[in-house]
């Protein structure tokens, strides 16, 4: 079956979809998204991708392409239209065509939005996390607003590219006070001896995380004590657990940190326990 992609106002096969050579996002990296988990045919947490959505364009001054009631439905219909039942739905929302000029256009222009949906592979997902993921860590060289869900991602590319040449799944930033901040595309956990729950609080140096913000939910209901804190290297390397969060992972354990066992080199039951009752705290559509 042909992908469908919505692009500016129309559905097209993938194969005959396109965007103008001067759109912003091409020229500038000027513009922001956001990608959603497709469980059972439905989106999972589009209200709270939304309200990041929202917040990343106020930041960077870009209008919303069209009214939130429409852009949901547009999201629907994208996955309708594939037809996936697992998976992901992608939006990314630019500045608009212009000619090339850093500063913004002079004569305001009409957002560009691209929406597509493409199915996962459910059981291979499920097969990794029960054999966990491998991390590495890497100087942290990104802009200092990684809160902005910014389509900019050149550095997380380099980034995930040093960890697949290093046999692993993720890789860590360390920022210049030696402490974690965030993975390529995830959010980074580490669980004490003792059981407690670390990350990075989200007031700088990371996004905000959909997965996270939803997985302090589940901590609460099952009262797993949650601690918001730097945490370094050393300290993950000694840790009990570890795990990783994202839309398209959930609650993803890792096992190897530098080439360091995490705990007994397994994923750890906290870690899991998270990852199997997820996603009766989260909100489908």
């Amino acid at each position: 079956m042909s992908r469908i992609a919505y692009v500016n106002g129309q559905y097209r096969d993938m194969r005959d979809a396109s965007v103008n050579i001067e759109d912003r996002g091409y020229q500038f990296s000027d513009g922001v998204y956001e990608v959603c988990e497709i469980r059972d045919g439905k989106v999972v947490d589009l209200p709270r991708h939304m309200t990041r959505l929202q917040r990343s364009l106020r930041e960077l001054r870009i209008d919303m392409p069209m009214p939130l009631s429409a852009l949901e439905i547009v999201i629907h219909e994208t996955v309708r239209r594939n037809r996936v039942t697992y998976g992901i739905v992608y939006l990314q929302v630019t500045r608009g065509v212009a000619r090339r000029d850093h500063a913004f256009p002079v004569k305001p222009v009409k957002p560009a939005i691209v929406v597509t949906a493409r199915g996962l592979n459910f059981r291979k997902n499920q097969e990794t996390a029960a054999r966990g993921i491998g991390v590495i860590t890497i100087p942290e060289n990104r802009w200092p607003r990684v809160d902005i869900k910014s389509v900019s991602l050149l550095p997380n590319v380099l980034a995930k590219q040093q960890a697949r040449e290093n046999d692993a799944y993720e890789a860590w930033f360390v920022d210049g006070e030696g402490h974690v901040t965030e993975g390529a595309s995830s959010n980074a956990w580490i669980i004490t001896k003792d059981g407690k729950v670390v990350t990075r609080s989200a007031e700088s140096g990371i996004l905000a995380g959909v997965t996270r913000a939803v997985l302090t939910n589940v901590m609460s209901a099952l009262q797993i004590t949650f601690e918001e804190r730097p945490f370094t290297p050393e300290e993950a390397y000694e840790a009990a657990e570890a795990f990783v969060t994202a839309s398209s992972q959930i609650v993803m354990p890792v096992v190897r940190i530098d080439g360091h066992p995490i705990g007994n080199g397994k994923p750890g039951a906290i870690s899991m326990r998270l990852r199997e009752e997820f996603h009766r705290f989260s909100d489908f559509s």
